[in-house]
């Protein structure tokens, strides 16, 4: 569930991760009309996939806190608390 709530706000913000074929295709205009060198370039691409890729990290972390207090306000059971009762009726049950 908070996967699916993370994807949906992450495509709803267009922060989905650039591809380095998108990168390439905007450095490579820059290169044509000669704003910058092909090292220039490359480096751009890589400083750009780095950023995209942790900018996507950190509103991972932004929404991944958004939904667990949203979930603790709702009151509704963890996979942990749900562990734990299971745990205990076995424990019962072998009494």
């Amino acid at each position: 569930m908070i996967d699916l709530i993370k994807k949906g706000l992450l495509a709803g913000l267009g922060l989905a991760a650039m591809t380095r074929d998108k990168a390439e295709e905007l450095v490579k205009g820059a290169i044509e009309k000669g704003e910058i060198s092909e090292k220039e370039g490359k480096d751009l691409v890589d400083k750009l996939l780095k950023k995209s890729e942790e900018a996507i990290k950190d509103m991972e972390m932004k929404v991944e806190g958004i939904v667990r207090k949203a979930l603790e306000k709702m009151n509704v059971a963890t996979k942990d608390d749900i562990l734990e009762i299971e745990e205990r009726i076995k424990n019962l049950e072998k009494q």
